[in-house]
């Protein structure tokens, strides 16, 4: 059982008329893969709904289950993790959203359990759905944010690893970067992948790069 969030929903600013972001939390579809450490993406958008108390049951459009907060789009892909990018370009092309006003929220076997690392653009490294994104929108200029999940002297090979179940101890880690995420979701949706490097660049627990 996951520990309860501790973050409290902040009245966020209308998006402008007219104008629409979307985040895309990075996960595998069915209960076999419920808050596995690949699933944080997932995490993350459903933290998001919960803080802000967003209920229904979204929609399925260009194969990813859709949330719409104001001029928000809460995304997840339902073509399993491997094959993001079909469900992300599906979801910018149909909006005529942009890759700049689309954030991308996922796991990070990089960086150590609970950190976090916010990037506007670069490769993908070793994560398959992030590939499959780069590879599908031919661009690496868009903004992710990482969620680290590593842990010190793991005895499990990186694919079992991350299809594996936070521990209780591992979930009080990675809570407050789930929380950390919301907030940057938060400011992201008002202003853009900028801000949000600038004002998470100093944050106790985070990494942050230009």
């Amino acid at each position: 059982m996951r520990p309860t969030a501790r973050l409290k929903a902040k009245r966020s600013p209308l998006a402008e008329k007219g104008s629409v972001k979307a985040v895309f939390g990075l996960g595998n579809p069915g209960r076999t893969y419920a808050l596995t450490r690949h699933n944080v993406g997932f995490e993350v958008i459903d933290l998001y709904r919960k803080v802000h108390d967003l209920g229904g049951k979204g929609r399925i459009e260009s194969s990813a289950l859709l949330f719409s907060s104001g001029g928000l789009l809460l995304v997840k892909p339902m073509t399993f993790m491997n094959e993001s990018g079909l469900a992300v370009r599906g979801v910018l092309s149909k909006y005529d959203i942009c890759p700049a006003d689309a954030l991308i929220v996922y796991d990070d076997l990089d960086l150590p359990m609970g950190k976090v690392k916010i990037l506007g653009a670069g490769g993908a490294g070793t994560h398959k759905g992030m590939g499959s994104i780069l590879d599908a929108l031919n661009t690496e200029a868009i903004p992710r944010l990482k969620i680290g999940i590593e842990v010190a002297q793991r005895t499990k090979t990186g694919r079992d690893f991350v299809l594996d179940r936070f521990t209780p101890k591992e979930w009080l880690q990675v809570l407050p970067a789930l929380e950390t995420a919301v907030e940057a979701i938060d400011l992201f949706r008002s202003t853009g992948i900028d801000a949000v490097m600038t004002r998470f660049n100093r944050r106790a627990g985070s990494v942050v790069e230009p």
